[in-house]
């Protein structure tokens, strides 16, 4: 087994073990369920830089990447340096996250929130609601059509929107329906972790623009946005060089400097 899916098999058992325990009747009542989401669609749209800062302790390629800051310190940091967005990891066994980071910074910031997790069941979509999220994370790789199809119409339902994740062409071929608002390319390759900015250039083409095109992971530098850019990307999912930063405002504003000159 790759590590995506050993993260799957690991995902669904511990979904399975939440359910036993907190029913969704008990999510559904959270007073989070029916606050107005934000779009990340508009934010985007509207963004001059794309940011999407993400919060993520560690990760399975990279050990400890900033366990010193608290989540309020980070996510203000983020929000005043000029980020578009926010990517909140979840996952505890491989990137350290919680639920508790996404409440958290719900309660923080009015910035559109991405649950960024391995989601296989619609109750981690209610989890997401519940907790104050705002976009879900469906990666192609893990799911079938029909999960997507499923898990996306269903977020659609509770008025957030998805961001399906996709690696290759045949990913994208096979998950491609209008209940998806974000496509992003990752660069990193789930299954063995090498990071090329070439895939998100190679795919740009052959997504639609109906959907807001995010690139992901492995982007460290102004000039690397600014040349995505003119293949249409108008999001930057950057998990690593803000959070590793002593100061994240600072660096992030330095950073969208740059893209401006």
């Amino acid at each position: 087994m790759n590590i995506l899916d050993q993260i799957i098999a690991s995902k669904k058992r511990e979904v399975a073990l939440k359910k036993s325990v907190i029913p969704i009747k008990q999510l559904e009542q959270s007073v989070l369920i029916e606050r107005k989401t934000n779009s990340l669609v508009q934010h985007l749209s509207t963004s001059s830089s794309g940011i999407i800062a993400e919060h993520k302790r560690r990760s399975p390629s990279k050990s400890v990447i900033n366990q010193s800051k608290s989540v309020e310190e980070i996510v203000k940091n983020y929000e005043s340096g000029g980020a578009s967005g926010l990517s909140m990891l979840t996952d505890g066994q491989y990137f350290g996250g919680s639920l508790d980071d996404l409440i958290l910074a719900r309660a923080t910031t009015h910035l559109p929130l991405l649950r960024k997790d391995f989601m296989v069941d619609e109750y981690q979509i209610i989890e997401a609601k519940a907790f104050g999220a705002d976009v879900i994370l469906l990666i192609a790789a893990a799911l079938t059509r029909e999960e997507i199809k499923t898990l996306s119409q269903f977020a659609q339902s509770l008025h957030m929107e998805v961001l399906l994740e996709i690696h290759d062409e045949k990913e994208l071929d096979k998950s491609i329906m209008s209940s998806l608002n974000l496509i992003g390319v990752n660069n990193r390759n789930l299954k063995t972790f090498e990071v090329n900015l070439d895939y998100s250039k190679q795919l740009a083409k052959h997504i639609p623009n109906d959907f807001i095109k995010i690139s992901e992971s492995g982007i460290d530098n102004a000039d690397a946005i600014i040349e995505l850019q003119q293949y249409g990307f108008k999001g930057f999912l950057m998990g690593e060089y803000f959070m590793k930063s002593e100061n994240p405002e600072n660096e992030m504003k330095q950073f969208i400097k740059k893209l401006s000159l």
